[in-house]
């Protein structure tokens, strides 16, 4: 069971360049909605998506692995800005080391959230493995950091939160949010 403590992670978390999320279970609640027409949707949790938006800001990359293929997901992240978009991946570890290449980064400084045996190569090698607590325990047995909130409820924004401050970027955004200047 690798859960890493509170001060060695925050260690782990200083270094972290870029942010990769699964997104079914993740950035989502891991519910499908079909239609009677076929369609398909999905719900993102806007503190979630607020919460990318600040790392991004802060100048960490952030990236989506999905073993899926959805249009729901090229429109949520194409609203939040990011780039690094790779759906209907099966091995996804091999996706996250191009990405690391091409960003010239190591995989110690990314941290991956998944919740899944597609996630579980990418959970063991990164540098901060997470999850959250709909996985099933031998997904969360392998992670450093298991969340409190659940996927789709706010699992990405306590990530986020917990990114910007282990990095130094907190009080920067609250002082964005607290200015009342002109």
């Amino acid at each position: 069971m690798p859960h890493t403590n509170t001060s060695d992670l925050s260690d782990k978390l200083r270094r972290v360049r870029l942010l990769a999320l699964d997104v079914d279970g993740v950035m989502t609640d891991g519910s499908l909605y079909f239609q009677a027409d076929g369609q398909e949707s999905k719900v993102f949790n806007t503190l979630d998506g607020h919460g990318l938006k600040l790392l991004k800001r802060a100048g960490i990359n952030v990236a989506v692995i999905t073993g899926r293929s959805s249009p729901m997901v090229t429109m949520r992240t194409s609203a939040l800005g990011i780039d690094h978009v790779h759906q209907g991946v099966e091995r996804k570890l091999p996706a996250l080391k191009q990405m690391c290449e091409q960003l010239g980064i190591e995989l110690d400084q990314v941290a991956y959230c998944g919740d899944d045996l597609p996630d579980l190569p990418c959970i063991r090698h990164a540098g901060v493995g997470i999850s959250v607590p709909g996985a099933p325990h031998y997904i969360r047995e392998q992670a450093d950091w298991i969340t409190e909130q659940t996927g789709g409820h706010g699992a990405v924004r306590e990530i986020c939160d917990r990114l910007l401050m282990s990095q130094g970027h907190w009080q920067s955004v609250l002082d964005t949010y607290l200015h009342v200047g002109p």
